[in-house]
């Protein structure tokens, strides 16, 4: 008798290879279950896929009737009807009204990617609507995060009507409210979680809002943009307002920067996301786009899957102009039309992100030793919280991730300026909610200002109330910190050996991309395998060689383990043979294609026989 998948009992995956303690010291587990592995045979005997596909799909809990529409994510099925958002028929309105009436808009975005992308999409669509918009980034040092008076009076005398915040707005009680009191109307556009207070504008269009219940909360600011420009373009064709001579724009055409903001932003790469970011990289592919091929060209990117690998677009279009050069960069560069002056503005981004870069290091190995510090031996603590004197403000961020990444839990990197007061950014591991932590914390008083998401977090605060707000943090997230990190587990979708890792192999793993937050990159194992190779190179970078037992070759890189304990293990291993772990990727040079193994984990093979699952 054959058990349905969901009849099959719970039960806790295994150790994966029968490694229980890598040499990093993580457990290795298989990511299916028992009713797990009965969901990847059902898939592939109802689809006729191949079984490591097959597996990596019920490995993200990907139903068996849902597997078509997985790998083939469309906008047109997974778009909602944007009026299930609260107060999108109101934005949509208003919006439309401005173009109707020629009215001057102004936009007020954030200096991240997600920000920049969202700026630059509204623009995009409000010229085609025959409109100049004015166009406003903060900057991070002088003005911070968010709308301030100062901007919004600015805006007012170049004789804007309608102020429209994107990535930003939803805390900005004051200064809206001076925006309203200048005689504008606003439109708030955001993704961000909120306070206590709700400004009082015209709009509202935010799905993390408590009223909200469109289930669309996963959204990064881009693609909620997207989404109110499918209700504008609504709006306007209802009114006639397109003809021959003011044609409708294809919003699929520019779903270029709803990928890269969606990706920058770490949005969950789920339902309406996946469709966006998987649409958005066949348009990458093209290349017709000038600022996004100029932003591929200077990051020397071979294909657009590499977005989704590394931040090497991501810093150069947000972590140079947006953090310690001119804040608007970022959007020219994407309105962009001509391929010299892209090209120029490209270049001038990747200058400033080599100069970012070198400011980046020298604080991050500051942050990395006081963190040492206060975790101590015993690696003791749930959240790591540095702060320094003399840092850039815009590098906290790069730095905290940095932090997050090397120690599993939750950091923050604060820069300390000279008149007492603390600019920083938070970033978070997967089930520990920091945006809400850090709302609480300015209802507490501890704050002078906070804010943000799940996975990250903006503060501002008094230096004298540093060590309050550490031990504020350690008490409210140790908890889901601690059951987030009960083991320190990587978990493995299978194993196969150097043979089978082909470009074909990768690329049918990719048929369940694109991958990133909330779906995770497979991790293939390569059992026993010995490693032939290990060599430093770049920046902290070990270049290395597998072979397996019939004599087949992967070649393979470890990213930044140079000094870590995934580098040591493997420069004291050399010539032994290994169980390794990791991901694949395809570099593609001059025409020929070839996998790359990243390493993520390597562990010492028992001495009985294993088993390839």
């Amino acid at each position: 008798m054959t058990l349905h998948a969901s009849a099959l009992p719970i039960e806790a995956p295994q150790a994966f290879l029968g490694v229980t303690r890598s040499l990093t010291g993580k457990l290795w587990r298989d990511r299916l279950d028992a009713r797990g592995a009965a969901r990847a045979l059902a898939i592939v005997q109802r689809h006729n896929l191949p079984e490591m596909l097959a597996r990596v799909l019920a490995g993200r809990d990907v139903a068996i009737d849902e597997v078509t529409d997985f790998l083939d994510p469309t906008i047109r099925k997974l778009m909602p009807d944007p009026h299930t958002i609260t107060e999108m028929e109101q934005a949509a309105r208003r919006i439309a009204d401005a173009a109707v009436r020629g009215e001057k808009v102004a936009i007020f975005g954030d200096y991240d990617v997600d920000g920049a992308t969202s700026a630059a999409l509204l623009t995009w669509h409000l010229r085609h609507c025959g409109l100049d918009p004015l166009i406003h980034i903060p900057d991070r040092i002088f003005e911070g995060y968010g709308p301030n008076v100062d901007a919004v009076r600015a805006l007012a005398t170049k004789g804007a009507t309608l102020l429209v915040t994107v990535d930003c707005g939803t805390t900005s009680i004051e200064p809206l409210a001076e925006a309203k009191k200048l005689g504008m109307s606003v439109v708030v556009i955001d993704h961000h979680q909120t306070g206590d207070e709700l400004p009082e504008v015209d709009a509202l269009v935010n799905p993390n809002r408590p009223d909200d219940l469109s289930g669309l909360g996963h959204l990064a600011a881009v693609g909620l943009v997207f989404v109110t420009l499918v209700a504008v373009n609504r709006e306007l064709r209802q009114r006639g307002f397109w003809s021959r001579e003011m044609p409708e724009p294809d919003l699929l055409s520019v779903l270029h920067h709803v990928a890269l903001g969606t990706v920058a932003d770490v949005a969950p790469l789920i339902g309406l996301n996946r469709a966006f970011v998987a649409k958005g990289l066949i348009a990458m592919r093209r290349r017709d786009h000038v600022g996004h091929t100029a932003l591929m060209d200077v990051a020397r990117l071979n294909g657009p899957p590499a977005l989704m690998r590394g931040p090497s677009m991501k810093p150069r279009c947000q972590a140079s102009g947006g953090r310690i050069g001119r804040a608007d960069l970022g959007v020219r560069l994407l309105l962009e039309g001509d391929v010299s002056e892209a090209a120029r503005i490209a270049a001038e981004l990747d200058r400033l992100n080599t100069e970012r870069r070198v400011i980046e290091q020298a604080a991050e190995a500051q942050a990395e030793a006081e963190a040492l510090a206060s975790l101590g031996l015993e690696d003791k603590g749930a959240v790591i919280v540095t702060a320094a004197e003399g840092w850039h403000p815009g590098v906290v961020g790069l730095v905290a991730a940095r932090l997050k990444e090397k120690f599993a839990r939750p950091a923050f990197a604060i820069a300390l300026e000279p008149g007492g007061i603390g600019t920083g950014s938070g970033r978070s591991i997967g089930g520990v909610d920091l945006g809400k932590a850090v709302r609480q914390a300015v209802h507490d008083g501890l704050l002078m200002k906070g804010g943000g998401h799940a996975m990250a977090a903006g503060v501002t605060l008094r230096k004298e109330k540093l060590a309050e707000f550490r031990a504020y943090m350690e008490s409210a997230l140790a908890a889901d910190v601690a059951n987030s990190r009960h083991e320190n587990e990587l978990f493995i979708d299978g194993a196969v050996t150097a043979r089978a890792v082909t470009p074909e192999f990768a690329a049918t793993l990719n048929r369940a991309g694109p991958f990133g937050s909330a779906n995770p990159e497979p991790v293939i194992a390569l059992p026993s395998h010995q490693l032939v190779y290990a060599d430093e190179v770049g920046q902290a970078h070990l270049r290395l060689r597998f072979k397996s037992g019939d004599g087949s070759i992967v070649n393979g890189i470890a990213f930044r383990s140079v000094g870590q304990k995934l580098g040591s293990a493997l420069t004291q291993n050399r010539g032994q043979q290994l169980h390794v772990a990791g991901s694949l990727a395809v570099d593609r040079w001059q025409g020929n294609e070839r996998v790359q193994f990243r390493v993520l984990d390597v562990a010492a093979p028992d001495q009985g026989p294993t088993v390839i699952r």
